[in-house]
């Protein structure tokens, strides 16, 4: 995943268009590279050339992408894209409990910094397909007790699944970076007797974004 240096806008999909304040920020962070010793001075040249051309974030972010941003350290991308960001009036759900029964949360809901599922001979189902996110990072926190949760994750967002099965199961092979900009979801917990499956499934942001380009085709 690539990462372009911190924002003077807002950073989105790489298809979207780039501001001059945004060139400029990528132009400072290779100057500070030239001058640690990191960029020959024809290298900084060529790569200037490259950021005043770019017309997209797709464009900058190679630009910088094998050195580190102000302070030493690459810069994380912030939350960008209207298709992320909370809706008004939607639903936030911050806990779901299924005790000797389910929940589901689904459909467009404003996910917290933190969701916490719990489940006791029952279970639940968190789908993030259609899903904005306050903040960034978020964190949902599992506890699956002779019980097991559903969780689908679209594929172009970054998932850290980090929990424990402990006679039973906690399905880690969703972890994977999503695009650049895109949200975290970090999912960790403890499933005892029970199982925690996390699924990537094709993005509905993906679906409704080809199916406009088919109508304008």
């Amino acid at each position: 995943m690539t990462n372009l240096p911190e924002h003077a806008g807002t950073p989105g999909p790489p298809e979207m268009r780039a501001g001059d304040a945004d060139r400029e920020r990528v132009a400072q962070v290779l100057r500070d590279a030239a001058g640690d010793g990191r960029l020959t001075l024809d290298e900084l040249e060529e790569r200037l050339d490259a950021v005043y051309s770019a017309k997209t974030y797709g464009e900058l972010a190679p630009i910088t992408r094998d050195l580190p941003g102000p302070g030493g350290a690459m810069p994380p991308l912030p939350l960008s894209g209207a298709d992320w960001r909370p809706v008004e009036g939607a639903p936030t759900w911050k806990i779901g409990i299924g005790i000797m029964s389910g929940f589901l949360r689904s459909g467009v809901w404003n996910v917290p910094r933190t969701f916490t599922a719990f489940a006791f001979w029952g279970g639940g189902k968190i789908d993030l397909r259609e899903a904005r996110f306050d903040e960034g990072t978020v964190t949902i926190r599992a506890l699956a007790i002779m019980g097991g949760f559903e969780i689908i994750v679209p594929d172009d967002i970054t998932v850290h699944v980090k929990g424990l099965g402990i006679m039973g199961g906690f399905d880690q092979r969703a972890s994977g970076p999503g695009v650049p900009g895109s949200p975290t979801v970090v999912v960790k917990g403890l499933a005892f007797w029970g199982g925690v499956g996390v699924k990537r499934r094709k993005s509905d942001r993906q679906k409704k974004k080809r199916r406009r380009e088919l109508e304008t085709d």
